[in-house]
Parts: C-alpha cells; structure tokens; sequence
C-alpha cells in the first residue's frame, strides 16, 4: 500500500513525545513489510522541508498550526496517488473526512485531551477545547476506522459515538533484562518525562517531601527536560535533575531506581512505564486512563489515587517491603515482554488492509 500518514510532529521535531516514538516504529516498520509511507509533518526551526528516515518520506511544511493548511493543500495536489490516509490525532485532527475523497481513512488517537485543556492552554480557550472543540472535532470521524493505544481510550472514544475501534499497543524500546539488576544503595524513587503541567512532575516532588519523614535517606531523581524544570530544580536543592538524557544513560538510571513515579493526569498508554517495567522497575502511578493499562495494580506496580499524599504512601510501600519490591520488579519484566513493536506494526498493518479490502 501507498500511505500517506499525517501527524503534527516527526521523530525528529524538539517537541516529540510518546506519540511520535508509536509513529516512526510502526512507519519504519510498515516501510520493511513492503508498504510505502509519506509522513507530512510540521516544519522546524532547523529542520529540512523533506528527508527519508527509516525508509519512512517525511515531508515538513507549515509550523505548529499552519501544517493543518498545508496538508489539505498537498492531498488535494496528490492524494490520488494514495491508497490509504491516516489521520494521526494530537488534540486537534487533520479533518480528512472533509476533504480526503475515493481514498480510505484510518484515524489514529492515543487519547483524548479532556483535562490536557485545562493543564496546557489558557482561559477561555481551555474552556471552549474541552466542553465544545473536541467534541465536535472528534464527531467527524465516529464511523472512521480508527486505531488507539488503550481500553481506557477505546472508552473513552465509544462514549463519543466511534464504532468501529482496534486497539495497538505501544511496543517496547528496551530489551527486556534477563535478571533484575543492582539497584542503587539508597532507596531511590524516579520520574522520568517532561516537565510540564499536565506530567505533574511538582506531584513527584510533594510526595518526596512526605517521604522523607518515613524514609529518611530516599532520594529522588528527576530526568527530563520542559518549562517547569527551571522553576521545581531552583527551589528544590534536595532533589536530582538530570535534565534531558540519551536513551543509554536514562535507561541506567532506570535500572538503578527503585520505582518509578507517574504523576500525569492521563496517558494513552505510557510508554515509560512498560519500558521501565521492562528494566525491571515497578511503577506507581495516578488511577487514571493509560495507567490504569499499563499498569497493572497490584502486579507490576500500584494506582493511587490522584494526589501527593497518596502517591507517597504508594512509593513508601514499595521502598520499605523489600520482599514486595523484588516481587514486583520480576513481575513487570514478565508483564513488559507481552509488548513489541514488531507484534504492533503487524497488529496495525492488519487494520490498514482490511480497512483498504472493505473500502473496495
């Protein structure tokens, strides 16, 4: 197949996160079943208006709101070369079912934004996003084949009216290990992420706070890089910020913790919790959608209820129960080797072609 896959960012953009890692394994890897993948991005500062990565053509034009345009533009100038589109989800959609004719349709959408509006965007647009915007954007494409990452975001999609879902797991982007590695000497929590309102990485540092009075040498290390980091490292000398990491580094890190810490408000999936789990590093996260997936409570890590207090208790039971902890370390190895990439591409190309044999 011919795909033509929009997205509002590529694996190489300054901004990209867990969605664009799901994208470029799964393009790369439809690029090596045999498939043809055009991915039209935003440009960025820097970047090259087109370029093939992975096999994958990658096509930038119009920035952070201007693609949108753009992209109308180009599958009216060549969409008829194309025998499928997908229509990749961040908030706000492409809105193909207006203007993509004869060609078929996939919609992809890790989650919906909900509580995003409110955390990432100022009054009244936070307002307008989450009682009207998404609403009516979403109301496109409720008869669009659609894929997502979760049963959270099946839900919470169905509730909107789509009917026809197929869930693809996020892969893994680390090796499973074999053994449980040595964890550092002192009980070590860790978040790893960005730092931005929506994460709630202050949550991490709260629970931190409460901790400390029960595990009095506990540290906490805090990998990632955003516009919150500056303001929580300045007024919290007790704690690690490591900034933003290469993959190698940040996975040492990992193995060395003792728990990881997931404050958000919700997920699609979480990729850093089944890489994580992966490394052999149990998780304790909010019980919320995407989590509530990921993680499973009670076996590779616990859900807690959305607040630091209760974060705390939650982090403070892994670190004192060496028992529970090493229990749980084992059990989130096995439970992050029912994940791949390769399983995944596999799994979507299956929606591809069944949705492109139905369309005919």
């Amino acid at each position: 197949m011919d795909i033509l896959w929009y997205n509002w960012k590529d694996i190489k953009n300054p901004g990209a996160g867990g969605a664009e890692v799901y994208t470029h394994q799964i393009a790369k890897r439809l690029v090596e079943r045999g498939h043809k993948i055009t991915l039209f991005v935003s440009w960025f500062e820097g970047s090259n208006q087109e370029e093939s990565i992975d096999g994958i053509r990658v096509i930038r034009r119009g920035g952070r709101f201007g693609v949108y345009r753009k992209a109308k533009a180009f599958y009216k100038h060549a969409g008829t070369n194309f025998d499928c589109v997908v229509d990749e989800i961040n908030t706000r959609p492409f809105l193909t079912p207006a203007f993509v004719k004869n060609t078929s349709i996939v919609a992809l959408i890790h989650q919906l934004a909900r509580e995003f509006w409110f955390y990432e965007t100022p009054f009244p647009v936070a307002l307008i996003g989450y009682y009207f915007l998404e609403k009516r954007w979403l109301a496109n494409y409720r008869n669009v084949p659609t894929i997502t990452v979760s049963e959270s975001s099946k839900i919470d999609l169905q509730k909107l009216g789509f009917t026809n879902i197929s869930i693809v797991h996020n892969g893994l982007n680390v090796e499973p290990v074999q053994d449980i590695p040595a964890k550092n000497e002192r009980p070590t929590i860790i978040y790893v992420g960005r730092m931005k309102k929506a994460k709630r990485p202050q949550d991490v540092i709260e629970a931190f706070k409460i901790i400390k009075n029960e595990v009095p040498d506990a540290e906490l290390w805090m990998v990632g890089d955003g516009y919150m980091r500056r303001n929580l490292e300045s007024k919290n000398k007790g704690v690690k910020f490591y900034g933003y990491l290469d993959n190698n580094l940040r996975d040492e890190l990992v193995q060395k913790a003792w728990v990881l810490a997931v404050p958000s408000i919700r997920e699609g999936w979480s990729q850093v919790v089944t890489d994580s789990n992966a490394l052999g590093t149990p998780a304790v996260g909010y019980d919320v959608p995407g989590l509530r997936d990921s993680i499973r409570a009670g076996y590779d890590g616990l859900l807690v209820e959305g607040n630091p207090p209760s974060l705390a208790a939650g982090l403070t039971k892994i670190l004192k129960n060496k028992d529970s902890r090493e229990t749980f370390a084992k059990n989130s190895v096995e439970w992050a080797t029912h994940f791949s990439w390769d399983e995944s591409a596999k799994r979507f190309a299956q929606v591809l072609e069944r949705v492109e044999t139905d369309s005919k």
